[in-house]
């Protein structure tokens, strides 16, 4: 039996949500509520990974915000919603941002006139450039239209910048410096987690780089995901739990295509397949299952965590409740070693190909230093004086 809630655009959303009886949608619906009063990030993590997520956007609206760790009370959130942004410097980004704003919104809301599409495009250009100009340090990338059109969608204006603001500085982060490899290193996790359930399936699947799950952890699933209703649920688990958690989802979607998998044996068809999700994906189970290979394969256990950067998201999300009390400042200190870990690993390699480019130089430099060194060490002296008898000289 369905519900009836109202959304902040003021429509009506019915879904019973795979409930068997109204009684249990209330409960539900009154826990959640409960754990948003008392700020409680240890149980809205659970209620979002149960059946239905948040159920509504009405909900969503108080429950995003907490597990983002935006204090609407506070002062300093508030003129977040402000329009003194306007009079900030543009972002370096601003050209990509239009470009694409002007491709949004093409699988949902389905059923506004061209006006309210133009509405919500310019919103969404503000949206973005709000942050962007707040926060200029970070780097816009084509996909980051796609989350914050979700935000857009769920949260009213009062609360959508602030929260896009610490999402972006403080869970997507890698995403946002200069570099992509970061987000390559991320990626890379992905064969460990299949690795560490099912071997065979993994042997297969590494035919190809996983750069097929590139656009949905860069997205949050949101560039591919064309129902409404599934990505703001999707968001419901995303964001109450670690980063890292987006790609166990990646993993468990791979792994129930285990079958369809093994009928690709050529790495472009694979590669093809991985980076289309299916049509038909039970969400639900799926983000149960994610959580569920989380907990018996934890990313501490995984062969690559050793090599991630102490300042990525993967680790400073590690902990929800204390990312949420983290500061936007604290986030652009992280991104500032993240940078210098960056420049530093980029010179080393600039080093190592200058010396391969050289090598046949180098080596017979180092040969040369090498016999003139030996020639006039003393044990060297004494070696020769030892070994070739003096009737000789």
């Amino acid at each position: 039996m369905a519900q009836e809630y109202e959304d902040v655009d003021g429509s009506e959303e019915k879904d019973d949500l795979g409930f068997r009886d109204a009684p249990a949608l209330t409960r539900k619906h009154t826990r959640i509520l409960d754990a948003c009063r008392r700020r409680d990030i240890d149980d809205l993590q659970a209620l979002a990974i149960s059946r239905g997520g948040f159920l509504t956007d009405t909900i969503r609206c108080q429950a995003w915000p907490i597990l983002l760790g935006v204090h609407t009370y506070q002062r300093g959130e508030q003129e977040e919603s402000s329009d003194s942004w306007r009079k900030l410097e543009q972002h370096r980004d601003e050209g990509q941002v239009k470009l694409d704003v002007d491709r949004s919104f093409v699988y949902y809301p389905n059923d506004d006139t061209q006006t309210q599409l133009d509405k919500k495009k310019s919103q969404l250009s503000d949206l973005i450039t709000e942050v962007l100009r707040r926060h200029p340090y970070l780097c816009y990338f084509q996909g980051y239209h796609d989350i914050c059109q979700v935000f857009l969608l769920v949260l009213p204006p009062t609360t959508r910048a602030a929260a896009v603001a610490r999402l972006s500085a403080l869970r997507i982060r890698d995403f946002m410096l200069p570099s992509l490899n970061p987000s390559v290193a991320q990626l890379r996790l992905i064969p460990d987690i299949l690795r560490a359930a099912d071997p065979a399936l993994c042997a297969h699947v590494s035919r190809t780089e996983p750069f097929f799950a590139l656009s949905d952890t860069l997205t949050m699933f949101a560039h591919n995901v064309r129902r409404y209703s599934d990505i703001a649920r999707l968001f419901d688990a995303l964001l109450a739990r670690e980063q890292a958690f987006t790609l166990y989802v990646f993993a468990q979607i791979v792994l129930r295509r285990r079958d369809e998998l093994f009928q690709q044996d050529e790495p472009d068809m694979l590669h093809f397949t991985l980076s289309k999700l299916p049509d038909d994906l039970d969400l639900d189970a799926v983000i149960a299952d994610a959580a569920t290979l989380f907990d018996n394969h934890p990313p501490e256990s995984l062969r690559g965590w050793h090599s991630v950067s102490s300042a990525s998201t993967l680790k400073t999300t590690r902990d929800v409740s204390v990312c949420a009390t983290q500061t936007l400042e604290d986030g652009h200190k992280y991104f500032e070693k993240q940078c210098r870990e960056l420049q530093w690993a980029q010179r080393q390699e600039e080093l190592l190909r200058a010396a391969w480019a050289n090598r046949t130089l180098i080596l017979a430099v180092v040969i040369g230093a090498g016999a003139v060194y030996f020639r006039k060490a003393p044990i060297w002296s004494s070696l020769t004086s030892w070994s070739i008898p003096s009737h000789y000289f």
